[in-house]
């Protein structure tokens, strides 16, 4: 996931440049909106992945007493 955020980052980047170069106010202000989203996106998923997985156990059903 990670690496698809990065990519998508890259390309509001080049957005915006774009925007900026047009004075698409309208556009710049989206841009801005979706790169602080998908920073933050990224730094939960960065985060989560430092998180060690808990191991559940597989639940079992007691076989009956005969």
């Amino acid at each position: 996931m990670l690496p698809r955020l990065a990519e998508i980052e890259k390309e509001l980047i080049l957005r915006r440049k774009r925007a900026e170069k047009e004075q698409w106010l309208g556009e710049i202000e989206g841009s801005d909106l979706t790169l602080a989203f998908v920073r933050t996106k990224q730094a939960d998923t960065a985060r989560l992945t430092l998180r060690t997985p808990v191991a559940l156990g597989v639940p079992t059903v007691p076989s009956p007493n005969r």
